[in-house]
């Protein structure tokens, strides 16, 4: 067995000490997270800086947190120790720090293996509850001396170290490529990161089961991707391959899901959820999940992606708490932040949409883990930062009943498109008049309409057309009209917004075609129109043009031809951005789209409340009564 600590240049064995003693301070207790609204007032959170630079010296930079409870009660919180710099293919050793107070305090930074120049990284532990030993895969690949990545194929292979002494010492690694890397995995190969899991219930109690994701290359470019159980029937000491999903990456380099960094967790009962990162693919969402039902042997069914959970491109961990699931990962669909807690209580079938998710903060954030400490009591460890997400990665500490409790169903709208289910209505959006009867005013905080997903509601490459009627006073801010789609500036969208300070309306689109850079096409008119009066506005797609019509009048660019929903997470809002950074101050009356591009006269007769086919509508939303009660 070998351990250490590294004496890293200029410092001595004794600052580390040093160093890691004052890091043991107890946890510091920090009100609801940052200002949530309707957070939880009963409960306890607490949270303190785990690895940091600054705490931490030799290193610039810890990334990819893991971490697991052992059968003596002690936590084990691993990272990926960067020395160089904090890129993913440099010099990275696979640190550890332990707690025996339940995560309260720690011990000092111990290498668990040494990069030496090459990275050493991937941390994926696993306990098995049985014999108590600890058991770590990882991944190693030559390192670099910039910040690049690895080079493609990357010469990534898999190794394990364990641990019999509850992570005070270490195994040799031993290389288990000949057991759980085939000849055609052989460019990137991941294991995790983050926690795998010993099952407890159906035929094989007692398997370890880990997640790996891998690509293969054929001389000249990846192929295909491939996600992957591995496991063991005898405490770690051989491993093989489970059920794998592989998807071909076409010879343009688009391909319709990449399922990475896969979670798991074993379900109440007995099958495992998994959940992964969904990276750039054609199909809808950043999130992916499949279920094994036989132990981890095989999937029921190929990824499907998760178009409504909202997340950014990025690793998430999931935690069976009782009969709720939770899954930590970012909140903003767009950027890695706001790490949030969210809760499903069908096994993963649905998950809570971000406005009833628990904020952990609103500060930059990314990769994370969890464990349970005991019954009621759950760690959170995550990167964050102020400025950066890789800034630090903290530990954090909260019970049950801190989580944001589950709330009952939303008030709802009626949707008068074929098939279609009411949309929820959020904050207290509330009913006034209307230019056809009724219509809903939104106080610019939390109001808002969102529509639940379904599959032609994402207009992709299609023509299109979308009209509403909206009235306003505002004089700043961002006024969301209608979004569709994505948010930021590469996820495909389609969205109509009032911008009073730059004294016009917009209407836009980003679109992906092929494997084509995104792009943007957009129609302003000259004036804001915020005079408190009602405005009739519609943009439509067709005949090669981008059209936006104000109160009838056309106002032209060019189209901008791809998918406007494609890979990015889809959502469907009234009144609010997407990523909730911004909602409208002022009423919005008969909302519609249309798969298609209408004539002249048929938004004419839109306008002024004449007939026309429901038979292409996508949405049709007459805003004008609310059903159930805030």
């Amino acid at each position: 067995m070998t351990s250490s600590l590294r004496a890293q240049p200029g410092s001595t064995l004794a600052a580390i000490l040093t160093t890691a003693v004052l890091s043991t301070t107890a946890l510091l207790a920090v009100p609801s997270p940052a200002g949530a609204r309707g957070a939880a007032a009963p409960g306890r959170f607490e949270q303190q800086v785990l690895f940091k630079a600054s705490q931490d010296p030799g290193y610039s930079c810890f990334r990819i947190p893991a971490v697991v409870r052992t059968t003596k009660g002690t936590l084990l919180a691993f990272a990926e120790g960067r020395v160089l710099n904090c890129g993913d293919a440099a010099d990275i050793d696979i640190v550890v720090k332990r707690s025996t107070d339940g995560g309260r305090t720690w011990g000092p930074l111990q290498v668990v293996t040494e990069g030496a120049g090459d990275t050493h990284g991937n941390p994926a532990p696993v306990v098995d509850r049985r014999t108590g030993r600890v058991l770590l895969a990882e991944t190693y690949n030559t390192g670099r001396a910039d910040s690049a990545s690895c080079s493609v194929p990357c010469d990534r292979t898999p190794h394990l170290q364990y641990s019999d002494d509850d992570g005070l010492t270490w195994s040799t690694p031993r290389d288990l490529s000949s057991e759980i890397r085939p000849a055609g995995w052989n460019s990137w190969y991941a294991t995790g990161p983050a926690h795998g899991i010993q099952l407890t219930r159906g035929r094989h109690p007692g398997r370890l089961v880990l997640g790996v994701n891998t690509e293969t290359w054929n001389g000249s470019r990846v192929t295909a991707n491939h996600a992957a159980l591995v496991m063991s029937d005898d405490g770690g000491r051989h491993w093989r391959i489970g059920a794998r999903d592989t998807w071909p990456i076409a010879d343009d380099g688009t391909f319709r899901q990449k399922p990475s960094e896969l979670a798991l967790t074993e379900r109440q009962d007995g099958s495992v959820l998994v959940i992964g990162r969904e990276q750039d693919g054609t199909d809808l969402g950043h999130r992916t999940q499949t279920v094994s039902r036989d132990g981890g042997d095989s999937f029921v069914s190929p990824f499907r992606d998760l178009p409504d959970l909202y997340a950014p491109q990025v690793q998430g961990s999931v935690l069976r708490l009782g009969d709720r699931l939770l899954l930590a990962c970012p909140g903003d669909p767009d950027r890695r932040r706001t790490m949030m807690i969210r809760s499903s209580y069908d096994g993963g079938r649905t998950w809570d949409s971000v406005d009833r998710g628990t904020v952990v903060t609103r500060d930059w954030s990314g990769y994370s883990d969890m464990v349970g400490i005991d019954t009621a009591t759950v760690g959170l460890m995550y990167e964050g930062g102020a400025v950066d997400a890789r800034d630090e990665i903290r530990f954090a500490r909260f019970t049950e009943d801190w989580l944001r409790p589950r709330r009952g169903p939303d008030p709802t709208a009626p949707d008068l498109a074929p098939g279609a289910r009411p949309a929820a209505v959020l904050g207290g959006a509330k009913e006034t008049g209307g230019v056809f009867g009724g219509a809903l005013r939104f106080d610019g905080t939390d109001d808002a309409v969102r529509l639940p997903y379904r599959p032609r509601l994402a207009l992709g490459a299609k023509d299109f057309t979308a009209s509403l009627w909206f009235r306003y006073t505002a004089a700043t801010g961002e006024q969301p009209l209608l979004w569709m789609g994505g948010v930021g500036t590469s996820q495909p969208q389609v969205w109509l917004r009032g911008e009073p300070a730059a004294g016009r309306v917009q209407g836009l689109i980003t679109v992906r075609d092929g494997a084509s850079a995104p792009r943007s096409a957009y129609v302003r008119t000259s004036g804001a129109y915020n005079d408190g009066g009602w405005h009739h506005l519609a943009l439509r797609r067709g005949g090669g043009l981008l059209t936006l019509f104000i109160d009838g009048t056309p106002i032209s660019t060019a189209d901008a031809p791809g998918s406007v929903s494609r890979n990015s997470p889809f959502g469907v809002h009234i009144g609010q951005r997407m990523d909730s950074r911004a909602f409208f101050t002022g009423a919005i009356d008969d909302v519609r789209v249309y798969d298609r591009a209408l004539s002249d006269a048929e938004i004419s007769a839109v306008r002024t409340g004449g007939t026309v086919s429901t038979r292409d509508t996508v949405l049709w939303l007459p805003m004008d009564r609310v059903s159930g009660s805030h």
